[in-house]
């Protein structure tokens, strides 16, 4: 039942999206098109759906407009970001830049941006400081990501602060707005705002994790390209991964460094070392949950922890 529900919601945002992006500029409506409906796992507006209804909101039509902000401004940071990565797919297609050109790429990242503050205008205060607020976190987490890579001074202090300001951010805003719409409750609020944003640290673990053994297809998007960049969970690890392992780094490694880099990182238990902090961060999610009453809506914020930390892509 909380399925059909859940699954009802995201047409929803999905349809909702697809109306607001539209332009009468034909490269906007079309580059925007591309991004939002190329797929994607939807767990920020997921987040916030869940979090309303776990809250005891009864009428999900009320978040869609909410969940549906908080998909866009993602979004919108996939297209900066896949310029900053020079990546050129994303989501298994071509990436904005890769279609119509960076320059049109950067406008379509603002244009998605500015339809947000037209999504948000309905819901006032405390809605539009919670997303402003995230927005502003997102921004420094990735500026001083791209900071660190810079001047090589990526240790795990710096590492745990940019995934709490670039990704986990969002996350609790997700969980917070949607729940702020359904309960007065703050214990509960906070609970699952607090749940929202570690899960969002596993969930960026995860990802970094899989930058490295990761396959290309599953993922839709290249492997090695945050260590590469000096970024990442791995980033942190690398200096650990100095040596050669057991020598069987393959030729193929041994001709290409970033080949090389990862293959050391593979044999050094980096990557074991990485999937014990994202287990941490969700433990301390499951522990969150605790705080909010039963229903299958916390049933399912519960089983999320276990698709997040089990993904593969």
């Amino acid at each position: 039942m909380i399925e059909e529900i859940i699954n009802q919601g995201m047409l929803a945002i999905d349809q909702y999206i697809e109306k607001v992006v539209g332009s009468q500029v034909d490269v906007l409506h079309d580059a925007s098109i591309h991004i939002v409906m190329s797929g994607g796992k939807r767990l920020r507006p997921k987040m916030a759906m869940l979090a309303y209804l776990a809250a005891g909101g009864e009428e999900l039509q009320d978040v869609i407009g909410l969940a549906a902000a908080v998909e866009l401004v993602h979004t919108a940071t996939l297209v900066h970001d896949d310029i900053n990565d020079h990546s050129l797919t994303r989501r298994g297609k071509a990436t904005v830049h890769a279609r119509w050109g960076r320059t049109f790429a950067l406008l379509t990242g603002d244009y998605m941006f500015a339809k947000v503050y037209e999504m948000m205008a309905p819901f006032g205060n405390p809605y539009n400081e919670i997303m402003s607020q995230a927005a502003v976190r997102l921004v420094e987490g990735e500026t001083l990501q791209a900071a660190a890579a810079k001047s090589g001074n990526m240790d795990r202090e710096t590492y745990k602060q940019i995934i709490g300001l670039k990704t986990a951010s969002l996350f609790e805003a997700s969980a917070r707005m949607g729940a702020n719409l359904a309960t007065d409750d703050q214990v509960v609020v906070d609970a699952l705002a607090n749940y929202a944003y570690n899960l969002g640290l596993t969930f960026q673990i995860v990802d970094d994790i899989l930058d490295i053994i990761g396959d290309p297809e599953t993922l839709g998007k290249p492997v090695g390209t945050d260590l590469a960049q000096g970024r990442g969970v791995m980033a942190v690890q690398n200096g650990d991964a100095s040596f050669s392992g057991d020598g069987t780094a393959t030729a193929v490694a041994e001709k290409d460094p970033l080949q090389s880099m990862m293959t050391r990182l593979r044999e050094s238990g980096a990557v074991e070392i990485a999937r014990l902090q994202a287990k941490e961060m969700g433990a301390r999610a499951r522990a969150a949950l605790a705080h909010v009453p039963p229903s299958p809506a916390r049933d399912e914020l519960d089983d999320l922890i276990d698709l997040v930390l089990d993904r593969d892509r």
